[in-house]
This record gives structure tokens, sequence and C-alpha cells, in this order.
């Protein structure tokens, strides 16, 4: 018998020419091919709009979605330029657009400080792309260039008309190729929110959106903020109370870096403090932000110290005690940033965080020294905040002290699971004993754990982390959860990797979710981030027919499984009002056996938006939450009647 020798030689090594590497690999470029993919491609295009307006050259940009789905970005900055490229022998324009890392942003003298760094953004595009279109304005002349099947030029650059002479700009339309992509509609609200991100981050630049897929949609929206971040952080807090009516905005510059910081503390008890650097959400923080926050606790204790509000036996004030109702925005404007990891998600240039220290401090303290009353509020919200952290402190210590006597089994009511394996361990949150019962008996004992929750927990966006410790369901939740919570909590020591929220599929149960969502979000947000966050999803009706059993999740595919049955079928249909209707086979069949339920991942794209909403739905004014119910009431379905 012969044997299979798998070949291997040099006629086995695959050379990806142009732009075949974006095609075959869309991952390695865009991050992903899904929703998320699909608008990353806009901002490629209007980032390269946005350098010319950071270079001083552009302060229009409009962004239209067109009605088949394609996308135009237009600017009025200087145009792409339109000679010869010396090395590529072909038009720039064409250069840009063809071949990867071909840009003005790596030390040429284009741009002094840019969002994109490798060149690869137009090219990328016009690699995932059905076709692409270019248009300059230049020289009193119009050229276009056009692009087809994956980023092959059809029409080199043209001149196809003029126009004034002092006109210029690029205007870029594109079509995402549905081959490469999971969808290709475009939602105008996810291109609304970074689209008001960057009008926010670019002070003085005028940016459009216009929908023509919708009629009504003439004009579209404009963004323009001569304030800049210190209007985003009105924007942030505009569902806050402010303890002090002055927003303070300090900026500096030193060997080419920009640097702004812009702040104000209201009267909640959570933070939201977010970074950038050259308009890029720096998510996990970096060097920016630590100067910034190093600087903020420091400055702050020594005017308590100075001003006498903290005394000689007093200990000094945290980090966490002076950014309690603070919400700030940093942003940093950098030629060379070093970023750490693939999502530049942290900036790691070590020069940044003496800048950030030096620029903050200076212009604080003086903020301080000449605001006196201002200042006084905000030591006094921090010192209030130590109390309470300290106070914290000893619940924690008191809720340790019970675990440790009690052992984890007699914590609440949990039945614990008989694995010490995370990874394979799964914790419901049950409404209510009777459901709890139900779903003991349906469990995976070895791993799965049931806690039941009585009635409904404390409201955390309207408390401190130490009137939340007195709660007792809470306590048993953190308890359960094993991390600890605030300074100490150790995401490491999680015990179990899936965290399911199960309620009643009702106002009440609902309720509950979105109450336990904000203790996550606020408390234990790395629990959220990671992805250990579920929401079970019990079906609505059982339907039996005959000796067939089938379960449906919503009124919709209970009429679609009706019109599959017989004309004679007379089908029994049983409503769950509540999982305690539901008796332990229901729930194991339905909502509990891995092969079976339906669970939903609880994810946080944007932390922004996430913070807004949890503030407007969960925060002490009704005001945001009147709006949004009459913003969202039509939509609503399932309603206790």
């Amino acid at each position: 018998m012969e044997e299979n020798k798998q070949h291997y030689d040099a006629s086995d090594i695959q050379v990806l020419e142009g732009l075949e590497a974006v095609r075959k690999r869309p991952g390695m470029y865009i991050g992903t091919t899904d929703v998320k993919g699909l608008h990353h491609l806009v901002w490629e295009i209007v980032d390269n709009s946005i350098d010319e307006a950071l270079a001083g050259y552009c302060n229009n940009i409009e962004i239209v979605i067109n009605k088949d789905n394609s996308i135009t970005v237009k600017d009025n900055g200087r145009g792409i330029p339109v000679g010869i490229h010396a090395k590529t022998g072909i038009s720039t324009v064409e250069t840009v657009y063809t071949v990867l890392h071909a840009g003005g942003k790596f030390g040429g003298g284009g741009y002094k400080v840019s969002g994109g760094l490798h060149g690869v953004g137009a090219s990328v595009v016009n690699a995932l792309s059905k076709w692409v279109t270019v248009t300059v304005y230049k020289d009193g002349k119009i050229y276009e260039c056009k692009f087809a099947n994956g980023g092959k030029t059809t029409q080199k650059l043209t001149v196809i008309g003029e126009c004034e002479k002092e006109r210029t700009g690029t205007t870029v339309t594109f079509k995402p190729d549905p081959e490469i992509f999971d969808t290709d509609i475009y939602d105008y609200e996810t291109l609304k929110v970074r689209t008001r991100e960057l009008a926010f981050l670019n002070k003085g630049l005028r940016l459009t959106l216009r929908d023509d897929r919708d009629d009504e949609d003439t004009t579209g929206e404009v963004f323009h903020y001569e304030g800049g971040i210190s209007e985003y952080v009105r924007y942030l807090n505009k569902n806050k109370t402010p303890i002090h009516e002055q927003i303070i905005h300090l900026e500096g510059e030193e060997d080419g870096v920009m640097f702004e910081v812009a702040l104000q503390y209201n009267d909640g008890y959570s933070d939201s403090i977010y970074s950038f650097v050259n308009n890029i959400n720096t998510h996990d923080g970096g060097t920016h932000e630590e100067g910034v926050r190093r600087a903020l606790t420091r400055i702050i204790n020594s005017y308590a110290r100075k001003s006498k509000i903290l005394k000689d036996k007093d200990e000094n004030l945290t980090g966490d005690d002076v950014k309690e109702g603070l919400t700030m925005i940093v942003s940093c404007k950098h030629p060379n940033p070093q970023f750490e990891g693939q999502t530049k998600g942290r900036l790691g240039n070590s020069e940044v965080r003496k800048l950030a220290d030096s620029v903050f401090s200076e212009g604080f303290e003086r903020f301080l020294m000449e605001n006196p009353d201002t200042a006084k509020i905000i030591i006094e919200k921090a010192t209030v905040a130590s109390r309470a952290r300290m106070a914290a402190k000893r619940a924690r210590e008191a809720t340790r002290r019970k675990t440790a006597l009690d052992g984890f089994n007699t914590i609440g009511k949990l039945a614990d699971c008989t694995s010490k394996d995370a990874s394979i361990s799964e914790i419901f949150l049950v409404e209510g004993d009777s459901a709890g019962g139900s779903a003991k008996d349906a469990r995976i004992p070895a791993t799965q754990a049931i806690l039941p929750l009585r009635g409904k927990i404390l409201n955390v966006e309207k408390a401190r982390l130490d009137r939340a410790l007195s709660n007792e369901e809470i306590r048993t939740i953190i308890t359960a959860f094993g991390t600890g919570i605030g300074e100490e909590f150790d995401l490491s020591k999680l015990r179990y990797h899936k965290i399911v929220i199960m309620t009643d599929a009702d106002v009440d149960g609902s309720h509950i979710r979105i109450l336990l969502l904000t203790l996550f979000y606020r408390f234990f947000r790395p629990i959220v981030e990671g992805g250990y966050v579920y929401a079970a999803q019990p079906p609505l009706y059982k339907v039996i027919n005959g000796k067939n059993i089938k379960y449906v999740l919503t009124d919709e595919e209970l009429e679609e499984y009706r019109k599959t049955l017989s004309p004679n079928a007379k089908p029994i249909v049983q409503r769950f009002k509540g999982l305690g209707e539901m008796d332990a086979i229901d729930l194991r069949e339905t909502t509990m056996h891995i092969n079976n339920r339906v669970l939903k991942r609880v994810t946080v794209e944007d932390a922004i938006a996430a913070d807004k909403v949890f503030t407007d739905l969960m925060g002490d004014d009704v005001n945001p939450r009147k709006s949004f119910i009459e913003e969202f009431a039509k939509f609503a379905e399932m309603l206790d009647v």
C-alpha cells in the first residue's frame, strides 16, 4: 500500500499580491466582518478627512448613507494629491487606494498628527468594497478615479470637469462587498454616536450626517461644537446634577504633543472618565490618563491640607475618593503615539504621563486657588466618599467573616454546584423561591448553581457602595461570585463563567433584570466586559398537540407553528406567565439544558452610551425616563394588562 505523503514544496507557497491579502484575511485589518466591521469602513475614510482637519485645512465633513446602502464621505480639505507618484508610477490617488501602507502619515511632512498610523485605511476600504469612486477637487479641476471587484482600478485618474479655483476637497463613495460582510445594512444610530463624538473631540469642526434612505431626512443632522470637550462633558452630565456650574478646562502643548482635559463633578456616585488619543477611544486608559489621575489625587489632597479641610490626623484621600461623581474627558493629540495591544486600547508613551501630570496639576491647582467655593464643594464631596469607602471596607470585612464562618452553601439560599472549575460552572439568579425550587430540581448539580432572589434588589445607581453592602441580597451575590467588590475586586476569583439572569417574562421580571444589570455594570463591570453575564429566555408558550410538545418563545413563533399543523388539529396552548408556573421538566428542557436553551449574552459595545443609559433610566432624575418612555412606548410588547 502506497504511503500517502502530503505534498509540500516551493509551489505550495502562495504570494498574495496587491489587495488580495486584505480580502483573504479581512479580520486582520478591520477586526471583524460583522456589523461592527461594516461600520469600521466608514471611519477609515472619515479619519482621512479628520486628519485634514487636524492639519488645519478642513472644517466641514459630510457623511451620507445613500439609498443603496453605499456611503459617501465629502470634505473640504486640500484634496488627495493628483500627481504621478515617483515610486509607483501611477497617480497618487490610485496609489493611496491600491497600495497597502501608502499614506502621508509616515513622517514625510504630510501630517503632524493623525488617527490613522499605518496607511492602510483607504486601500482596505477599497479591497473590501464592491466598488469605490474617488472624486478630487483641486486647482480648478475635478478629478475622478474608479475601482471595483476588490480594489482593481476600472478608471484611472481622469479630469471630468472644472470647478472654482478656490474649491478643494475629496469625495469618496464606496459600496461594501456583501460577499465579505455578514450584512451590508448601515445603522444610522451607530454612525450618529461616533459622528457626535468626533465633533466634540475636534473643536470647531462641522460634521453632517444624512440618511438618504429616509425620504424625510433631507438635511441631516449637524454636529458642531465650538466648546469641544467642555461641551462633551456638559452633554454627558445633561441628566445628572452638577455640584458646581463651571466646567474646568485645561490644555497645554509640549514637543508637538497637545494635551487637553475637561471635567465637572456631579452628585452621583459613579465616575465617567473617558480618554482619547488622536480621536481614538483609549478604553483601557494609558499614560495620558494615568498622569491626570495621579495629579488629580495629589492636588486635591494638597489643597485639602493647606485649607485645613483635611486635619493632620486624617488619612489622605484616595484615587477612588476623588473620582466619585467625576465626569472627565482626556484628549491627547500625539505625532507618534505608541499603542499597547491590537485594538489601540491603551497609550504607552511614557513621556505623555509627565506632560499630562504637569499640564493638569498646574491648571487645576490654579483653578482651586481662584475658585475657593467650588474647591470646597469638590473636596467635601471627596471626603464624604472617603467616609463611605471606610464604611464599605468594614461591611466587606463583615461579609468575609460571614463567608469564612458559614461556608458558601449556607449563604442565602444558594444551591451550589459541585464543580470547582469556573470555566464549566454556571450560576442562575432566579426570581423568587417558587422558580428557585423548580430550577434546583431542573439543574445539573455538577455544573449549575441556583441562587433564588427575594424580591427586587437595591437600585445601586442611587446608592454608594457602603449602602449596597448593607443589602442582604447584594451581599449574597458578592459572596457567591467570590470576586470581592470595589477596590479589592479580582476577576480571576470568579467562581462561575456563566452568570445567568433568569426572571419572568413580565414587567416585574424585566425590572429585576435591569436592577441586576445596573449592579453588575457599576460594581462588577469586568464580568460584563468579559462576556460572563447572560439573560435566559424562557418560553412564552407550551403547545401540546397529541403526543407532540412544542415550546415557543414569542407570539409570532406561535402563529408560525400553528400554520404547520393540520387544519383539524386542536392543540392545547399553555401560556407561562412566570417561571414559577413551569415544572422542573419544562424548565430543564427549555431554559437550562445546554442543548435546548436560548441565552442572550450581555455585552457593552459602547461604554459611554451604556453609562448614559443607566444614568437616564435608573438615576434620580425623572425627566430622562419620561422622555425615553414617550419615545419608545410604541415599541413596547408583552405588557401586563
